[in-house]
């Protein structure tokens, strides 16, 4: 079963247009299973393929902290048909890269968080047209106001996209949203660099936005270009992937918070 998983999930590219194609033409493999179900180990609740614990790619034992998340990533395996297809699995991608990755590494991911909060999406706004700066105002503004009253985060707003310097102590003050347990801190980082914001992140780990309005303020400028000069299938089949990957992080933040 080893070499079949290391097989099936392959690291994902880091560019989402090129997850989306990979996604679109995987190498599958056969179901090599019968049953997907849940038992309770030392590391949590592990997930079962026919009574046998699955392994990640990097041999570490796939259990989640709590039952609830355990038996969504099995409803995983249980849904695959006659063949495993990982781009429909992203609560499984994610738990990989949580056990494999993040529970090691917890200070550069908090690191990298932080890296996007210094240079957040919200901080940058349109100059023209009136109706793009309206929307920005609308989807935005409400998170940075919540990040000053919840946070005590106060932050420079610019137009256009020269960089600009943020008060140190309102960086510090809005780091302290992310937590050190490694299952909401790998999650908070897929929202984090699928939106490009870490406050639009916080705000929805914090149940202050829901899923659709972290979607929609992430995607104020696509949704508006999209209105103006029409849909783009290439970016839309990247925009499906990304969408079912901020799905599962939500997921994993609802269950484990």
């Amino acid at each position: 079963m080893r070499d079949i998983f290391e097989d099936i999930f392959t690291v994902e590219p880091s560019d989402p247009t090129e997850a989306a194609r990979r996604a679109m033409r995987p190498r599958l493999r056969r179901r090599f299973y019968e049953t997907a179900s849940v038992g309770e180990s030392a590391g949590g609740f592990a997930i079962l393929l026919d009574d046998r614990p699955v392994k990640t790619p990097a041999h570490h034992a796939l259990a989640a902290p709590n039952a609830a998340f355990a038996q969504a990533i099995a409803g995983e395996w249980a849904a695959q048909t006659e063949f495993v297809n990982p781009a429909k699995m992203p609560l499984t991608r994610l738990a990989n890269s949580i056990v494999d990755g993040v529970a090691t590494a917890r200070a550069d991911v908090k690191a990298e968080i932080e890296k996007y909060l210094g240079s957040d999406l919200l901080f940058y706004r349109a100059q023209t047209p009136d109706t793009l700066v309206a929307r920005q105002a609308q989807l935005w503004d409400p998170v940075l106001a919540w990040a000053g009253e919840t946070l005590g985060a106060c932050f420079v707003l610019t137009e256009g996209v020269t960089f600009v310097a943020q008060p140190e102590a309102s960086l510090a003050a809005a780091a302290t949203a992310i937590p050190s347990d490694a299952w909401r801190l790998g999650a908070l980082h897929a929202v984090t660099t699928i939106t490009g914001s870490a406050l639009i992140a916080f705000a929805l780990a914090a149940g202050f936005l829901t899923l659709d309005q972290a979607w929609a303020a992430a995607h104020a400028d696509e949704d508006w270009q999209m209105e103006q000069w029409g849909r783009d299938e290439i970016a839309l089949a990247s925009r499906a992937f990304r969408l079912s990957d901020m799905q599962a992080a939500a997921t994993v933040l609802a269950l484990s918070h």
